[in-house]
């Protein structure tokens, strides 16, 4: 029969499967072929809502302005391409995880770095948020009557998500892996079959809402100038949503298989390639089908049931207008490898927070447990406060990406231009001691830095500038409010370890040990703390029980002198029944008489095999030692006694069957425990 503490390990098993040895970390380091679906999975999603963001804003003013859509597309693809390279410098020099915030670190100092940590840390929760409620979104379109269940699919989504990932980054890859293949391949045979439908067979290429007329915005009417410029800039800043992402790479390095940095830089060329054909693609398609996509579904004159149907997405409009009507196998093809890489483009965040986390952790502006790995060799304690805040957001903003998209990209555009310029400084450094024949390489990456660097301080700009209103302020809150706190985690972790450091006071011994056993019975567990009090050989040693009534009190000292114990019984007077405060005042007394004296409290405790008898017992003993652990100089030390329940027994002194509490971490497996009746 499993024991107590096997049930309580089960669930925990059925979700991580068993632990992985420390010694087995090189195993589960990533091919490429298993890296580009995990690192890159959001950027190469992102292609499935950046257009659709491009045409939202740009078909507030009608139609008008949808002439504007290939060229914003072309200027998010030159800015694609750019930050590409811009990394593959970054995981060339610094190979070591920290991306961004170690580029910044290094070279800006701490204030930046924690600006970018802060960033990061945002934008890798919205990650989460905005790519599972837009897969939830894909999932809609192909079942509309799901739409009233959207929060709640989205949130056991993230669940789903998170609970792969602790099962470890190799699994978690292939799992990933074969979904996020396909959504390229469908994709890119979708743009393929639509392109020569309209070029070569002349087959006609239609959206559902091509024949629905946009009514515009008052305000958008009548732009010319300066809100026209406005205008199309707010439209490029939501496209941008496409270099979302990218950065995971850079610090995710140390886990590719070596040469981690050639890897990574190759896997980085790969996703950006693939992304921009796909990209450039999806908005070819978008444009010649005359798609229309609003932020308000009654804004399409013609659309039937606005207020109670979901508009379908500009993916789903392009499958059904490629493949001919929603109904046919391609339609739902595409919307299941879309709706599952857009939900597992969050693995993305789900690898780069936990390393971020890690990373932050060991230069102690995170809790330390975010340092530490779990069963699978995963940094499980980041993986679940991913997952915890992910979920927060969308059950605050209801799923809706429309209002989560507009907190999106500030964070990731803001450690894009704090980490590009710290290159720049990064290679003034290096070329000062570089060898003459190295400085032409370095000339080289410095230059793509800059432009790098140039170019996304810009859109950092225009992304604040034309997002502040619809809900980028409160990511501009968040940020501040990260850093203040890594910043107060990080005083507090100073201030404790300059407490901790060792001075001449710390290795003076005490003048003499006081050890104090509690008594609440004449009992085994008793007898035994006052045996292993003597056997340290104390310079004093009391037996204190506290009078909490008076007959129970007699009849222990009745007994005391009866069973001849050797140590005299001092007995406390409590008149309003206390027992806690007697013995803290006890202690204190000792310790104020003499200050260098040692008090060591004895405290028996009984160890049980069920969790419904701990209810039952060492309640005293737990406030006693939490009130004790304040106290200078007194040191609280536990005396176990096992009652039968722990170590497997049955009423009768019988061993059970299987294993007992406590077998496992004494270091017996099944054939080892004796489950035959003690004799």
């Amino acid at each position: 029969m499993p024991s107590l503490s096997d049930l309580g390990q089960l669930p925990k098993r059925l979700v991580l499967g068993r632990p992985v040895r420390s010694d087995r970390a090189g195993e589960s380091l990533l091919p490429k072929r298993l890296a580009l679906p995990i690192f890159a999975s959001d950027p190469l999603s992102s292609v499935a809502y950046a257009t659709q963001e491009i045409l939202i804003v740009l078909t507030l003013a009608g139609t008008a302005f949808l002439y504007l859509a290939p060229w914003l597309a072309a200027m998010v693809v030159v800015l694609l391409i750019t930050v590409v390279l811009s990394y593959r410098q970054v995981v060339r020099a610094y190979p070591s995880g920290g991306g961004d915030y170690e580029v910044a670190m290094k070279n800006h100092g701490q204030f930046a770095g924690l600006v970018v940590a802060s960033a990061l840390l945002t934008d890798y929760v919205l990650t989460v948020a905005v790519s599972v409620s837009a897969g939830t979104d894909n999932i809609i379109s192909a079942f509309p009557s799901l739409n009233e269940h959207r929060v709640l699919i989205a949130v056991g989504l993230v669940a789903l998500l998170a609970a792969a990932n602790l099962r470890g980054v190799r699994e978690s890859g292939r799992a990933f892996a074969v979904p996020t293949y396909l959504f390229i391949t469908s994709i890119l045979v979708m743009i393929v079959t639509g392109l020569v439908r309209y070029f070569v067979t002349d087959g006609g290429l239609t959206a559902e809402s091509s024949g629905y007329s946009v009514t515009p915005e008052p305000e958008y009417t009548q732009m010319a100038g300066l809100a026209l410029v406005f205008f199309a800039l707010r439209a490029f800043a939501s496209g941008c949503t496409a270099l979302t992402g990218v950065e995971a790479i850079a610090n995710g390095v140390p886990a590719f298989r070596p040469p981690k940095s050639k890897n990574a830089a190759t896997t980085l060329a790969l996703m950006g390639g693939i992304a921009a054909t796909m990209f450039v693609g999806v908005t070819a398609l978008a444009l010649l089908a005359q798609v229309k996509y609003v932020e308000h579904p009654c804004d399409l004159n013609g659309f039937a049931d606005c207020e109670t149907q979901p508009q379908r997405t500009v993916i789903a409009q392009l499958a059904a207008a490629v493949f001919g009507g929603d109904g046919s196998l391609g339609f739902y093809a595409i919307q299941a490898a879309t709706a599952l890489v857009l939900i597992l483009a969050a693995n993305t965040a789900f690898n780069g927070f936990p390393l971020l986390g890690s990373v932050l952790a060991q230069d102690r502006y995170m809790p330390r447990q975010l340092h530490t790995r779990g069963d699978k060799l995963v940094y499980s304690n980041g993986i679940l406060v991913l997952a915890g805040f992910a979920a927060l957001l969308i059950v605050a903003f209801d799923a809706d990406v429309s209002r989560l998209i507009q907190l999106y990209i500030i964070g990731v555009f803001t450690s894009f231009s704090i980490g590009q310029w710290g290159m720049v400084r990064h290679w003034n450094r290096e070329m000062r001691t570089a060898e003459p024949a190295a400085r032409g390489r370095m000339r080289r990456s410095q230059v793509i830095n800059t432009v790098g660097g140039s170019l996304t301080t810009a859109v950092l700009l225009i992304i604040v500038v034309t997002k502040f209103t619809h809900g980028a302020w409160l990511v501009l809150l968040a940020m501040p409010v990260l850093f203040v706190l890594m910043k107060a985690i990080y005083k507090h972790y100073c201030h404790v370890s300059d407490q901790l450091r060792p001075d001449s006071d710390s290795r003076t011994l005490p003048s003499k040990v006081h050890a104090v056993v509690l008594v609440s019975k004449v009992h085994k567990p008793t007898l035994r703390a006052l045996a292993f009090a003597r056997a340290t050989r104390p310079d004093a040693l009391t037996a204190l029980t506290v009078n909490v009534d008076d007959a129970e009190t007699r009849a222990l000292q009745t007994q005391w002198e009866r069973y001849d114990i050797p140590v005299p019984l001092t007995v406390l007077e409590s008149p309003y029944r206390e027992i806690t405060r007697p013995v803290l005042d006890y202690v204190k007394d000792i310790r104020r008489n003499s200050p260098r004296e040692l008090v060591v409290v004895f405290v028996p405790q009984y160890v049980v095999g069920h969790w419904w008898e701990n209810v039952l017992h060492n309640q005293s003993a737990l406030r006693l030692r939490a009130r004790l652990q304040f106290q200078p100089g007194v040191m609280i030390t536990t005396v176990p006694w096992q009652l039968e329940s722990s170590i497997g027994q049955d009423d009768d002194g019988d061993r059970r069957g299987g294993p007992a509490p406590g077998d496992l971490r004494r270091g017996f497996t099944d054939d080892q425990v004796d489950v035959t009746p003690y004799g």
